[in-house]
C-alpha cells in the first residue's frame, strides 16, 4: 500500500519553498499526499521548523508530545524534523523526543527519502546534518501549493551578520544562482501555465555578489519583465544596504514588476541599528522610501520591526514610532524581541523588562494600523486588478466574495455576485471599503479574465497560444 505524507511548514517563505520541494521529493519516492494534509493519519509527517523566533522550540516539541500517543498506536508511523531547528539542535531533538525517526538539517533536503528508508530498515533514528549546501533547492522536483503562482529561489543563505540573527549560521554565506538558470525556471513555470512568480532569498538585492556583478538583481527583474506570459514579478526580501537607484528604476520601467517592496526595518533608532548591526540608519532608510515613492507613486511598502532590542529606550522606540509615521507602512511584521542562543544579541546587557516590551509592542501596533488604514481609504473609488488566491478566500456563501492579492500586495475581498471566479482569475473592481488589513470591492467586478490554464484544460488550444484570456467587460 503507498504510503501518505504530511508537511507542517514554520516560518518564513524560504521554508515555504523547501517544503515544496520535500512534497515533490517524497513524491518521486512512491509516498501520496495524505488526504487534506492531516498530520495524525499520515504515514509519515514532516516538520519544517524555523529557529528565529524564542517560541519556535516550544512550537515544535508541543507538536511532538500531541504526536506521541499516535506514534504509541501506530509504531509503523515515521517523523521527521528538518529545517533550522534541525540544523542547530541536531541531536538534542532525539534526546527531547526519542520517538523522532529522522533529523536532516537545512543543507540537505534531497537526503530525506533515503533517511526514512533507512530508518525503517535499521529500527533506529537517522541524523544527517550537513554544513554547507549540497544541492540548491530549486534542481530538486517540487509540488508546488498553487497552479498559478510559485516561488523561485534566486540564492540561498546570506552574508549579514545581524546580532539578532541566527540564519546565517544556520543557512550559510550567501550562494548565488545564474541568473540564465532563474530564467530558465521562471519560462518553465510559464510554459506550465504559472502568472506569478515570487524571487525568494536571504537578501535578494545583494544577488550577484558571489559571481562579481553588482547589477545582476536590477537586471534579472528586467530580464522577467520579457518573459512573454508572466503577469507579476514580486520579490523578497531586500536589505536597504544594498538597495539601490538601478534597482528602482527596474522596478518602475518593467511592466510585471509588482509596485509592492517588503523593506525590513527593524528599529528606526540609530543607536538600535548600531547595535544590531544593521548597515543603515534612519536618514538612508527613509531615503530609500522616498526615491520610491517618487518612482513608483503607487508602491505599498511593508517591513519588519523588532520592540524591545537590548538597550532600547523610550527615546529609541519613539524613533521607531516616528519612522513608520513617515514612511507609511501598507503593513508590518512586528515582532517582540527574543533572545537566540548563538546570537551577539542574546549576551548584550539591557534586556528590556517583558511588560515595557508588551506595551511598545501594543503602541506599535496601534500606529502600524493608524498608518495602514489611512493607506487603504485612500484607495477607495480606485480600481484594482486582483489575483484570486486559493488560501485567502474562496467564494464565501453568505457575503458572495473571493479573496486575493491586488498588484501592490494588498488583501482585496471582492464581491462577484453570480459570476463564477475561481482561484487563478484575475477580477478588476472599484475599492468601497478600507480597513487596516483589508480593502473591499463591494461593487461588483468590472472585469475578469479567467486563469490560462483552466482555458487550456477545458478548450484544446495550441502550445504557442497559451496567455490569460482576453480581459471581457462585465454585462
Amino acid at each position: 500500500m503507498t504510503r501518505t505524507y504530511a508537511i507542517r511548514t514554520y516560518g518564513c517563505q524560504m521554508n515555504v519553498h523547501d517544503s515544496e520541494r520535500l512534497s515533490g521529493l517524497l513524491e518521486q519516492a512512491g509516498y501520496e499526499r495524505a488526504s487534506g494534509g492531516v498530520a495524525e493519519g499520515a504515514d509519515v509527517v514532516v516538520f519544517n521548523t524555523c529557529a528565529v523566533r524564542e517560541n519556535a522550540d516550544n512550537r515544535l516539541y508541543g507538536n511532538l508530545g500531541q504526536l506521541y500517543p499516535v506514534k504509541q498506536r501506530r509504531p509503523d508511523m515515521q517523523i521527521a524534523v528538518g529545517g533550522c531547528l534541525a540544523q542547530k539542535d541536531r541531536a538534542r531533538i532525539i534526546e527531547r523526543a526519542p520517538w523522532v525517526d529522522v533529523v536532516f538539517g537545512t543543507h540537505n533536503l534531497a537526503s530525506l527519502p533515503v533517511l526514512l528508508e533507512r530508518a525503517r530498515h535499521n529500527h533506529e533514528a537517522q541524523i544527517e546534518i550537513v554544513e554547507a549546501l549540497q544541492t540548491f533547492p530549486s534542481d530538486l522536483p517540487t509540488r508546488r501549493e498553487s497552479p498559478y503562482s510559485a516561488w523561485v529561489s534566486i540564492s540561498v543563505g546570506c552574508d549579514n551578520r545581524c546580532s539578532f540573527c541566527i540564519v546565517p549560521s544556520l543557512r550559510g554565506t550567501e550562494k548565488d544562482r545564474r541568473p540564465g538558470d532563474v530564467l530558465a525556471e521562471v519560462r518553465a513555470l510559464v510554459e506550465a501555465d504559472v502568472v506569478e512568480v515570487t524571487l525568494l532569498g536571504q537578501n535578494v538585492n545583494s544577488y550577484g555578489r558571489s559571481f562579481g556583478d553588482r547589477f545582476a538583481f536590477g537586471r534579472l527583474l528586467r530580464s522577467c519583465g520579457e518573459i512573454d506570459g508572466l503577469e507579476r514579478v514580486r520579490f523578497t526580501s531586500p536589505h536597504p544596504r544594498d538597495f539601490t537607484d538601478d534597482v528602482i528604476a527596474a522596478m518602475a520601467e518593467t511592466a510585471n514588476v509588482c509596485p509592492g517592496l517588503h523593506m525590513p526595518l527593524q528599529s528606526g533608532s540609530d543607536a538600535v541599528l548600531r547595535a544590531m548591526r544593521r548597515s543603515y540608519r534612519q536618514e538612508r532608510y527613509l531615503d530609500i522610501i522616498a526615491r520610491v515613492r517618487a518612482a513608483i507613486p503607487a508602491a505599498a511598502i511593508t517591513t519588519d520591526i523588532i520592540v524591545g532590542f537590548p538597550g532600547e529606550t523610550e527615546s529609541d522606540f519613539e524613533d521607531t514610532l516616528g519612522v513608520v509615521r513617515a514612511a507609511r507602512f501598507a503593513s508590518a511584521l512586528t515582532f517582540k524581541y527574543s533572545p537566540r542562543p548563538g546570537t551577539p544579541a542574546a549576551d548584550l546587557p539591557g534586556q528590556v523588562d517583558k511588560d515595557v516590551v508588551q506595551d511598545r509592542y501594543d503602541r506599535l501596533i496601534a500606529v502600524v494600523e493608524e498608518t495602514a488604514l489611512a493607506g487603504n481609504r485612500a484607495k477607495v473609488g480606485s480600481d484594482v486588478e486582483v489575483l484570486v488566491s486559493v488560501g485567502e478566500g474562496r467564494k464565501d456563501g453568505v457575503t458572495g466574495r473571493v479573496s486575493g492579492r491586488a498588484r501592490d500586495g494588498r488583501l482585496v475581498h471582492v464581491a462577484v455576485g453570480d459570476a463564477e471566479v475561481r482561484p487563478g482569475d484575475v477580477v478588476r473592481a472599484t475599492i468601497t471599503y478600507g480597513a487596516p488589513h483589508h480593502l473591499m470591492a463591494d461593487g461588483g467586478i468590472i472585469e475578469h479574465r479567467h486563469w490560462r490554464g483552466r482555458a487550456v484544460a477545458n478548450r484544446p488550444e495550441p502550445a504557442a497560444g497559451r496567455r490569460l484570456l482576453p480581459l471581457t467587460a462585465r454585462t
